[in-house]
């Protein structure tokens, strides 16, 4: 019969460490150079133990630590990891790769300023993952002309690193450069963010068809990617189908968290389909963020006229006047309150009308308009 067993020679690296180490339980080196084989070989539980009997055997030392540190952001284990590297940092290492590694573990575990404040410039130009991180990061900051900056010099140096150029299509997306926001989209391929962001210059474009197609395969590889479902709704928008619009932008605020535009164009959306209450609770999220954005303000105010609250509506609309004068629900609500003349019930019939009203050559109506608009902001 052929013999099938495996010899010492095919055997994975671990293995034949692992053995060598039964006979030599206590040798740091041997312990070391197992465990960085185990967790070369993603046996991650086994790397771990490895490198906690090395430490106990030989004392910790910066390499055992750093490779402790990879192995809990392996294992998901994203406090544990940014505590290893910063105790590392504290202790002298200061290596670009470290402060990387912080930063991507700080990140991970939702603590995005300590993650911003753990990197500079020569940490984020130190790999194309970095300076995609920071990017990322300088974005959900809001320091949009930093992040615009950083992100052309970075380009300069990993201009072809797919998850770069998708992440910088997503900042430029948002602060309106679209020539760059086209071209990183393209540079990133089928990576998700950059489809996000090519379906969303096609809606821009108003290539619906485009756009859908996008958002879809999106959705197909992560059902609950944030941008992808926003997009989706706005194109349930178009096909006038407002309640599977509010569902998926309902979604995509959720997933976002504190991302104002979305709050208020989910608030839109159940505008169009009727249910005030519910776009009322959406605006008054969008609100519990931030309370001066002037398009907030201006909403509630459309929402009040539409229940009656003319009083409430005035008020609002003041508001948000003074917060953004160039506000655009403010000004719905403006041109409201004038055509109503004070009666509550003049008042309704006047924003039940205006939502379907087209506001450009495509189509588009008022209700629209201010979800896609919303969409962007925040």
């Amino acid at each position: 019969m052929e013999d099938t067993m495996t010899s010492d020679a095919d055997a994975p690296p671990y293995v034949i460490l692992a053995e060598l180490l039964d006979s030599d339980p206590a040798n740091p080196d041997l312990l070391f150079d197992t465990a960085q084989a185990a967790y070369a070989e993603r046996n991650y539980g086994a790397a771990a133990d490895l490198v906690a009997r090395h430490d106990r055997a030989a004392g910790a030392t910066p390499a055992s630590r750093h490779l402790a540190g990879l192995i809990a952001m392996a294992r998901g284990d994203w406090s544990d990891a940014a505590e290893t590297f910063a105790g590392l940092i504290a202790g002298g290492e200061d290596a670009a790769a470290i402060r990387f590694n912080l930063g991507w573990a700080l990140a991970m575990d939702g603590r995005k300023a300590e993650a911003l404040a753990a990197i500079d410039d020569d940490v984020a130009l130190s790999n194309g993952a970095a300076a995609q991180l920071y990017v990322g990061l300088l974005h959900e900051a809001g320091a949009m002309d930093e992040g615009l900056a950083f992100a052309r010099t970075a380009l300069g140096s990993f201009p072809d690193h797919r998850g770069l150029n998708a992440t910088v299509s997503t900042l430029a997306i948002d602060a309106e450069d679209l020539d760059l926001a086209r071209e990183t989209a393209r540079r990133a391929g089928d990576h998700p963010d950059a489809l996000v962001t090519a379906a969303t210059l096609a809606l821009n474009a108003d290539d619906v068809t485009t756009a859908a197609r996008a958002f879809e395969a999106v959705l197909a590889r992560d059902p609950h990617h944030p941008r992808a479902r926003i997009g989706r709704g706005l194109v349930a928008l178009y096909g006038d189908d407002p309640a599977a619009a509010a569902d998926d932008l309902d979604a995509g605020a959720e997933r976002f968290g504190t991302h104002l535009g979305s709050w208020i164009a989910a608030g839109w959306a159940h505008v169009l389909a009727g249910d005030m209450a519910t776009a009322k609770a959406r605006f008054e999220r969008a609100s519990a963020i931030d309370d001066s954005f002037g398009e907030t303000q201006g909403s509630l105010a459309v929402v009040s006229l539409a229940t009656g609250d003319l009083d409430e509506a005035r008020r609002r609309t003041e508001i948000a006047l003074r917060l953004d004068r160039d506000s655009f629900s403010a000004a719905l609500a403006s041109a409201m309150l004038a055509n109503a003349a004070g009666d509550a019930k003049t008042a309704q019939r006047i924003v039940a009308l205006a939502m379907r009203t087209p506001v450009d050559a495509s189509g588009r109506t008022i209700g629209q308009a201010m979800a896609r608009l919303s969409a962007k902001r925040g």
